[in-house]
């Protein structure tokens, strides 16, 4: 009766330990949501501040996506090395440290260098942050990535939201990143001391190109990150210059996205459970990609925004999903294969909106969208097909 006793006690700590770890992870994704958001209603203040024509901010944006790329490698090393708690709370530090100076900078030069050093730390959160999420899910012995990623996506509408009220009721830019910061640190403090702390074994490499099965992973999370991409910086272009919607109502095509991928990624761990990985994969491809002609080819703005919210709502598990596969598999440790695929899909946030504009430059927006709708209905019968071991 007694050991019976002490299992049934331990079981429940475990489980209790468990649930912590698994509030602190959404906290862990929360954070640099919330923190990155704030960068968005402060980019007419610098461009305005360091007299950048539509060119040259084009040129310093860049920096911000050059230095997630620069940093995710690295961070899964450091994360082998010294536990997921130490790197991200090391990113965090550096984050909040950074982002007032966005809000004083005033020379191109300056703003690039300071957006490379912050492209850093969120890139290095984000990725070590995922590597976090794999063993907590694992040990769950349940779908919760979607979840998990659901919580960047919340920490960017309070982010954003909480900046643009600040800044509405007359605080300067300083003011609003300081606040930003303070709340930053703050989730932080609550959290951090449940993140993992575990070092993997000094053998074999810390670092590696992918290959096998994380090749394919890293290519649908690339295809699917340039999706949305796409839609943060054409979304509202396509609608005002192609469907003549007023400039003033375009941004509505992001917003109806981005709240439904919040959406869809809060109830998508009941939805893949109950689905399974890859019919979720290919239902999400499918209706991304359906999403995406929708938007090219509706005759009213109405119907373009439920385009948009259906691109929302099928990339949304897409990626959590990718995650998941990449801890599964076996060709790659997964400190290793994270940071990879974490890296190809930051390629597509980087390089999709570009492509983007190539191709309209060539042939016309409509081609662009459809062939990203093409892309993504592929992804979703790559993604189908992928098994983890």
């Amino acid at each position: 009766m007694t050991a019976v006793r002490v299992s049934s006690r331990s079981m429940s700590d475990i489980r209790h330990t468990q649930r912590k770890q698994q509030v602190a992870t959404r906290a862990a994704f929360f954070v640099p949501g919330f923190v990155i958001a704030c960068w968005g209603p402060l980019v007419p203040f610098a461009k305005a501040r360091a007299g950048l024509n539509d060119a040259m901010l084009g040129v310093v944006l860049l920096c911000l996506g050059l230095g997630s790329l620069m940093a995710m490698p690295l961070s899964g090393m450091l994360a082998a090395k010294h536990g997921c708690r130490n790197v991200m709370a090391a990113t965090v530090a550096a984050m909040v440290l950074i982002l007032p100076l966005l809000a004083v900078v005033s020379s191109p030069i300056a703003i690039g260098l300071v957006l490379l050093a912050f492209g850093g730390a969120v890139g290095a959160m984000d990725c070590v942050m995922n590597i976090q999420a794999v063993v907590v899910e694992r040990e769950s012995g349940r779908s919760m990535m979607s979840g998990f990623h659901a919580f960047y996506s919340v920490g960017s509408l309070v982010g954003a939201a909480a900046v643009s009220l600040l800044l509405s009721i007359g605080a300067n830019a300083l003011v609003a990143t300081l606040a930003v910061a303070a709340g930053a640190v703050s989730v932080t403090l609550l959290s951090m001391f449940h993140w993992r702390t575990e070092r993997a074994s000094h053998d074999g490499a810390t670092f590696a190109l992918p290959r096998g099965v994380v090749i394919f992973i890293g290519a649908i999370c690339f295809v699917t990150f340039l999706a949305e991409g796409s839609m943060l910086d054409w979304s509202a272009v396509f609608l005002h210059e192609v469907r003549s919607v007023d400039i003033s109502h375009a941004g509505w095509g992001f917003v109806a996205f981005n709240l439904a991928m919040t959406v869809t990624r809060l109830l998508g761990d009941k939805a893949v459970d109950r689905l399974g990985r890859s019919p979720a994969v290919l239902i999400g491809g499918l209706l991304a990609g359906a999403g995406f002609a929708l938007a090219t080819w509706a005759p009213s703005f109405e119907l373009a925004l439920l385009g948009y919210a259906l691109v929302g709502v099928g990339c949304a598990n897409i990626v959590p999903v990718m995650f998941t596969l990449a801890g599964k598999q076996t060709r790659m440790p997964e400190r290793i294969a994270i940071p990879a695929v974490t890296t190809m899909g930051y390629a597509g946030v980087l390089l999709g909106p570009a492509s983007i504009g190539f191709i309209a430059q060539q042939w016309s927006l409509q081609v662009a969208f459809l062939l990203a709708a093409a892309a993504l209905a592929c992804v979703g019968v790559m993604g189908s097909l992928l098994r983890p071991h």
